[in-house]
């Protein structure tokens, strides 16, 4: 699979964000793309309210999407909000492929962590989703998602041997490399590929002053065996990634993870 990770920063603006969006969109397609990765919050940053800007998946902005990956034959995931019915909004990924309806991720695992609670206003999500891109199955987990191995333990059991997750990382002392160390560690975890996708550091001061997690950069993809693949730095870049997915097969029948896993819930506990 080829496929582009968009480290980019976005703004308040969900249209100037979708200008954007598109733009990178055809470029990767125009360089053989099969999926291009944007980060979460790619809809419009957080820091400010999003209630406001969130859409259904059938909604202007989403369409706006599908209709592009469509047209230039590539699939897009990028990060957007969508209202859930408790008033409350959903932290969405949208997955929209070729001549196919738009549909979504909404984020499990709720950062409500590091003083910030995200629960507040958003509502979480309650299924996996796993999706064929270019004839292969592609899991989807959300920034904060990454610290629950056992999101991408089940991912791997359902058949997914990529896993894209897009981020919003906080800044703060040791948090970067908290962001790099689990996305490998939750490749070795579900012997896939995982592509980890994070806003670029803003250069915006009001969004570098902001305590909402507005990005740190630094994406990477992590092979089955845990190898480093590809590593960003914390700026703005968009580039393209081909990846073997037989490694995904090869890992599994090496490290035997699946095969050799326990349910440990079921075995007798002894209390000292």
């Amino acid at each position: 699979m080829r496929l582009a990770m968009a480290q980019i920063s976005t703004g308040t603006d969900p249209h100037t964000n979708l200008t954007r969006i598109i733009d990178e969109t055809r470029r990767a397609a125009s360089v053989g793309a099969d999926l291009i990765v944007f980060p979460e919050a790619a809809m419009c940053r957080f820091g400010v309210s999003l209630t406001d800007v969130a859409q259904p998946l059938d909604g202007p902005w989403a369409s706006r999407i599908a209709d592009v990956a469509t047209e230039v034959g590539i699939s897009v995931v990028a990060g957007m909000f969508t209202p859930s019915d408790d008033g409350r909004i959903h932290n969405t990924l949208l997955v929209a492929r070729p001549g196919l309806p738009p549909i979504g991720y909404d984020k499990i695992h709720l950062f409500d962590a590091f003083g910030f609670t995200e629960s507040a206003t958003i509502a979480p999500g309650d299924r996996t989703v796993i999706a064929e891109i270019a004839g292969h199955a592609v899991g989807f987990a959300t920034c904060y998602d990454i610290r629950f191995p056992e999101l991408f333990t089940e991912l791997a059991r359902r058949g997914a041997e990529l896993i894209v997750v897009p981020a919003s990382w906080g800044a703060g002392p040791g948090k970067q490399e908290q962001w790099e160390l689990l996305a490998s560690a939750r490749a070795l975890d579900s012997a896939t590929h995982v592509v980890a996708v994070g806003q670029a550091l803003p250069t915006d001061p009001a969004a570098r002053k902001s305590s909402a997690p507005t990005g740190v950069g630094h994406s990477r993809i992590s092979d089955p065996f845990g190898s480093v693949i590809a590593d960003y730095d914390s700026g703005e870049r968009v580039d393209l990634h081909d990846i073997d997915l037989t490694r995904t097969d090869k890992a599994r029948a090496a490290l035997a993870i699946g095969a050799n896993r326990r349910d440990i819930r079921s075995l007798d506990g002894t209390r000292a």
